[in-house]
C-alpha cells in the first residue's frame, strides 16, 4: 500500500506523549498534519504542537475530536490516505473502569476506523496498541507457546476487575481488527508497543502515568528497594519512528511489537546510577518478594497479592524480531532512554537533587 505523501496525515489525540512525537516526526519530513485535539482554540494545550509547526518543513491543521462522539473524525480526515489513531486513556487511578477506559479506547477506535470507511481517501490506518493487548502479568508473557509475547498473542487475563487497562487496550484493538476485516478500502497496521519512557516535547507530560516510575525512583519512595517487576522497555523517539515507517512502508502489515528493551524496575535504576546515583535516592537493591507479599497490599492497592506473584522477580519477555526485520527499526540503548528521561523530570522541576 503505497501512500502518497502530499496528502494530509490524520493523528488522532495529537497532544498526547506519543502522538506528540509522532507529529514532530511527520513535520519534520515535511507532511500536512491534521491533528485531532478536544479543543482546536486552546491554543495554551497546544503550544508545543504549534511550536514544533514553526520550526518545521510541515503544516500543523488543528481539528476538534471526541472520541465518543460518532462522526467526530470526519472533517480532519478529508483528504487523508494516512490515519494514525493514538488518542486512548491511559491511566490506573480509575473508579469506574468501564467508562473511564473501555468505552473511550473500543468506540474511540469504532468511530475513527468508522470515519475512515466514509472517506473515500483512507488507505492506511496505523493504531497505537500496547504490548497490554498481548498480556495482564509478566508471567504471561513466559506462559506462551514460545516462552515469549509474538504478534500472534492476544492478552487472555486481563479483566474488569483485574488490569482492567490491559483490557480496554485488548478489546479496542479486537474492535479495530474486527472493522478492517470486514472492508478491502484500507489496511490496519497496529504498533504493539510496552511501557514507553523518553522525554517528553510538552512539559505537562513530565507527570503523567507513563513517568511515574521514574518519579517513583528518584524522588526517594523506593531508596530502601525497588520490586524487581518484570516490565518490556521503549523509548518514545523509537515509537514515533516505529509509526512513521509502519505507515510509508509499502510492506507493512499486521502487528509490531514494538519493545526495545526485556528490563525490570532494579535494572532501571541501575541505568541511572552512574550519572545521577550520587545527588538522587535511587534504590540500589531489590526489594525481597516475601516482603512484598506481606506489606504490598497495605501500601498500594494496585499492590495485590496476585500482581506481586506473577510479576514481581518474574521475567518479561517478548520478540521484537518482526519490527526490527520488516521495518528496519534499530532502538536507543536503555542507558540513553532512562538518562534522557530522568533529566526531562529534573528540567521540569518534578525532581530535586538530595
Amino acid at each position: 500500500m503505497k501512500i502518497n505523501p502530499n496528502s494530509p496525515i490524520l493523528v488522532t489525540g495529537a497532544n498526547g506523549y506519543v502522538a506528540s512525537w509522532i507529529v514532530k516526526k511527520l513535520l519534520d519530513q515535511g507532511h500536512t498534519v491534521n491533528a485531532a485535539v478536544r479543543n482546536p482554540n486552546d491554543k495554551a494545550k497546544h503550544a508545543h504542537l504549534l511550536s514544533l509547526s514553526e520550526d518545521s518543513k510541515g503544516e500543523l491543521k488543528l481539528f476538534h475530536s471526541d472520541l465518543l462522539e460518532e462522526g467526530s473524525f470526519d472533517e480532519a480526515i478529508q483528504g487523508c490516505e494516512l490515519v494514525y489513531h493514538t488518542a486512548s486513556p491511559f491511566t490506573t487511578d480509575v473508579k469506574n473502569p468501564e467508562k473511564e477506559l473501555i468505552q473511550p479506547a473500543v468506540k474511540g477506535t469504532q468511530n475513527v476506523l468508522n470515519s475512515a470507511l466514509k472517506a473515500s481517501s483512507v488507505k492506511r490506518v496505523v493504531v497505537t496498541s500496547s504490548c497490554a493487548a498481548m498480556y495482564t502479568d509478566a508471567i504471561d508473557t513466559l506462559n506462551t507457546p514460545t516462552g515469549m509475547l509474538t504478534e500472534s498473542v492476544w492478552n487472555e487475563t486481563a479483566s474488569i476487575d483485574y488490569q482492567p487497562y490491559n483490557l480496554s487496550k485488548t478489546l479496542a484493538e479486537k474492535k479495530a481488527w474486527e472493522i478492517a476485516k470486514s472492508q478491502n478500502k484500507f489496511d490496519l497496521i497496529t504498533i504493539n508497543m510496552s511501557l514507553v519512557l523518553g522525554p517528553p516535547l510538552n512539559p505537562k507530560h513530565a507527570t503523567s502515568e507513563s513517568m511515574n516510575i521514574l518519579k517513583l525512583l528518584g524522588n526517594g519512595d523506593m531508596k530502601f528497594g525497588v520490586p524487581k517487576m518484570g516490565v518490556g522497555l521503549v523509548d518514545v523517539r523509537d515509537v514515533a519512528e516505529a509509526h512513521y515507517l509502519a505507515g510509508f512502508n509499502p510492506k507493512a502489515e499486521g502487528r509490531y511489537i514494538t519493545s526495545a528493551h526485556n528490563t525490570n524496575f532494579l535494572e532501571m535504576s541501575e541505568a541511572l546510577l552512574p550519572r545521577y546515583g550520587d545527588n538522587y535516592p535511587l534504590p540500589k537493591r531489590a526489594l525481597p518478594k516475601w516482603l512484598l507479599l506481606l506489606f504490598g497490599p497495605m501500601v498500594n492497592s494496585l499492590f495485590t497479592r496476585r500482581f506481586i506473584k506473577n510479576n514481581v522477580n518474574v521475567e518479561w519477555k517478548a520478540d521484537n524480531s518482526k519490527v526490527k526485520s520488516h521495518l528496519g527499526l534499530s532502538f536507543l540503548s536503555l542507558k540513553t532512554t532512562m538518562d534522557d528521561s530522568f533529566q526531562a523530570l529534573i528540567d521540569a522541576g518534578v525532581l530535586s537533587s538530595k
